[in-house]
């Protein structure tokens, strides 16, 4: 059977659609590309970003820097010592971009200036921290990505 060139050129785009459809239906049936938005409520969360903006600016304008440190222990998180600690109150969110079950929210409730994230907690990776507190009706807000 001789093939001619107006044959061949009509079995190679069949040859290269199909492997175009091949390769659709496996990215869109596969586990590993995971195609969720970044968090649930993303257009909500996304409102909320003018609060962000304040509470981050309020936070260097009062001169309330958190520092992080990661340690064999976990993560501890220092607040600022001309604060009263057991008055601060808020929240600690580890977001972990690659995997959102591992995602965890942890309450402020201190005695001292530090607080530890234990180790057990959290698997070797990148992290998100962002802690978002409150003292004497003033809000802030600390964000930074630890690789740990």
């Amino acid at each position: 059977m001789k093939i001619n060139w107006g044959t061949g050129i009509v079995l190679a785009f069949i040859a290269f659609i199909s492997f175009i459809l091949y390769f659709v239906f496996r990215m869109s049936t596969d586990d590993r590309a995971n195609h969720d938005l970044v968090t649930e409520e993303y257009y909500k969360k996304e409102l909320a970003y003018q609060e962000e903006i304040d509470a981050s600016k309020t936070a260097s304008e009062k001169g309330a820097i958190i520092k992080v440190e990661k340690s064999e222990k976990g993560i501890t998180l220092f607040f600022p010592e001309q604060f009263d600690p057991k008055k601060i109150t808020g929240k600690v969110s580890l977001y972990r971009p690659s995997n959102k079950h591992l995602d965890v929210d942890f309450p402020i409730s201190l005695s001292k200036t530090h607080l530890l994230i234990p180790d057990n907690r959290l698997v070797d990776g990148r992290w998100d921290i962002i802690v978002k507190w409150n003292y004497e009706g003033s809000t802030f807000l600390h964000k930074e990505k630890l690789v740990y």
